[in-house]
């Protein structure tokens, strides 16, 4: 399963970032292998609006099934349901630790947004 990760780096062991449509990176983790792919989201982190629904629309077309993210706002959350993409928020520690802290069942899928737009 590809899993999409907010990251304040390119790589696994980079610190989750908190926001969703203004993180700096996505990273797209396989959760089997651990392969990972890195989605420079850095042009969405200055944008007047639309952030969130462009970084979600990224994911998506990436193939991903689930997300992990500190905050996810009204407008990306449900352009990610649209897509059928699962959001998990409260993620936290490196990407490494949110993913597997996913996969032993520590992270629960959210049935809204956890913040306003524009966060």
């Amino acid at each position: 399963m590809k899993i999409a990760v907010t990251s304040q780096g390119r790589e696994l062991d980079s610190q989750v970032d908190p926001r969703f449509g203004r993180a700096a990176y996505i990273l797209i983790v396989d959760s089997e292998t651990m392969a990972f792919e890195v989605l420079d989201n850095r042009e969405n982190v200055n944008s007047l609006k639309g952030a969130g629904i462009q970084a979600a629309a990224d994911v998506h077309n990436k193939g991903a099934a689930v997300l992990l993210t500190g905050f996810c706002g009204p407008n990306a959350f449900k352009t990610l349901n649209a897509a059928g993409v699962k959001v998990a928020n409260d993620a936290s520690g490196t990407v490494r630790e949110a993913v597997q802290a996913f996969l032993d069942g520590k992270l629960t899928f959210a049935d809204k947004e956890n913040v306003e737009g524009n966060w």
